[in-house]
């Protein structure tokens, strides 16, 4: 085989210069008409998206490289989500570009990601600390039970108690499929929710069931979202994942019943 023949990635015309032409928006309507939320109607879930960026340069103005590494976080009630790939080319867009100074490329960088996305997008360098202490959270992945559907996802998996409880879930098993490039995209799920006792075997069925699914992380966690709240009723609900890197860059959607108070931004182990 020679290279052209490879089933590998194809070359790709980076750009050399500064381009906020990249970015391409996805309306939001177009995964929530999928889950029957009718468009204009109020959200049934508050959150963000937030994306951390581990290769982002630019070059000073005296020509002289400089790396940083930002956290973008995008409103749920935004109109649109960027698609990754394009937010990766519209990154690398800063490579040979000089800047006066990273207020300058902040201020851009967040100007940019607003307009694509509809609202204000909030653009700060650095990262949010890796997962500290998780006592007192129920690691889903222990049960010793078999399994033998991964997909589409089947929200029948999930049924609850009667018993009113408080609980913090996580799941290490959530992967997906991207809609565009047919690539696996793996997740930490974490479900803190009151309410109905979520009957753990059939949650764990449900979030493998999206093994096969194409859908993006942001759709998949408001499927994941509607289907608890549809199915089991909490009185509160988050839902988070935090999704591994791709290209440069992670996402970790947030969904929540509104008034739900933001969980505290970390990175999971595989991020």
């Amino acid at each position: 085989m020679t290279s052209h023949e490879l089933p590998l990635g194809r070359p790709v015309d980076y750009p050399r210069h500064y381009d906020p032409g990249l970015l391409f928006p996805i309306a939001r309507t177009i995964g929530r008409t999928a889950l029957a939320l009718p468009e204009g109607a109020p959200l049934p879930f508050a959150g963000h998206d937030r994306w951390h960026a581990y290769e982002l340069s630019w070059l000073d103005a005296r020509g002289k490289p400089v790396v940083q590494v930002a956290t973008f976080t995008v409103p749920a009630a935004s109109p649109n989500l960027v698609e990754s790939k394009s937010l990766k080319l519209y990154l690398n867009s800063f490579n040979a570009t000089h800047m006066d100074s990273a207020d300058e490329v902040r201020a851009r960088i967040a100007g940019d990601l607003s307009k694509a996305a509809g609202a204000p997008v909030d653009v700060r360098f650095g990262l949010p600390p890796m997962v500290g202490d998780d006592a007192g959270v129920v690691d889903l992945d222990a049960q010793d039970i078999a399994i033998d559907d991964y997909g589409p996802p089947k929200a029948a998996y999930l049924s609850c108690g009667d018993d009113i409880v408080e609980q913090r879930l996580r799941s290490a098993l959530l992967k997906s499929n991207c809609p565009v490039t047919g690539q696996p995209d793996w997740a930490e799920v974490r479900i803190d929710y009151r309410g109905p006792r979520i009957d753990p075997a059939g949650l764990l069925r449900y979030l493998v069931s999206f093994r096969d699914h194409a859908e993006f992380h942001e759709q998949c966690v408001e499927r994941i979202h509607v289907d608890l709240m549809t199915h089991c009723r909490p009185e509160r609900l988050s839902v988070e994942a935090l999704y591994t890197r791709r290209g440069g860059l992670d996402i970790n959607p947030w969904r929540a019943t509104p008034g739900f108070a933001p969980p505290t931004a970390v990175r999971a182990l595989r991020q």
